[in-house]
């Protein structure tokens, strides 16, 4: 299974080479010790769906929306689901970030699922840092490894 962190940043606010963007690279290159990761900035939310219809692959992708309304997991139980997704022979799984006033109905509707990170609300460039490191934090705990512990 390949993994895709996407987010929806208009130019005007694309995330810099700070901290946050540093973090999130961080976790993307470790998670990629477990299974290809990527991450992907999209400008616009019909940027980010025209590219779900071209995703490569022979199947179609399991996409998971971040949103208010969504499941709320604990990591074991977030990485059990990725345990399950991986398992059933799901391709590749995107977790994306949705822009600022949330999803659109069209685009929750092309969901498979929805995930929360929380009831707070959190900027995107925190967001998808938290993001990335639950991903690599899931990736360890399937693995065994000791980065989480109980």
């Amino acid at each position: 299974m390949k993994l895709f962190l996407g987010a929806i940043s208009p130019k005007r606010s694309r995330a810099k080479s700070g901290g946050a963007e540093i973090l999130f690279n961080d976790y993307v290159a470790r998670a990629a010790r477990y299974l290809p990761c990527v991450g992907q900035l999209y400008p616009s939310e019909s940027d980010f769906l025209a590219t779900l219809d071209h995703h490569p692959g022979r199947s179609r992708p399991h996409l998971m929306l971040l949103d208010c309304r969504g499941q709320q997991f604990t990591s074991e139980a977030f990485a059990a689901h990725i345990g399950r997704l991986r398992d059933s022979g799901i391709q590749s799984l995107i977790l994306a970030i949705g822009p600022a006033d949330g999803w659109s109905p069209a685009a929750r509707f092309r969901a498979d699922s929805l995930l929360s990170l929380g009831p707070m609300t959190l900027p995107h460039e925190l967001a998808r840092v938290v993001l990335a490191e639950q991903v690599y934090r899931a990736l360890t705990i399937l693995a065994g490894s000791p980065y989480h512990r109980d």
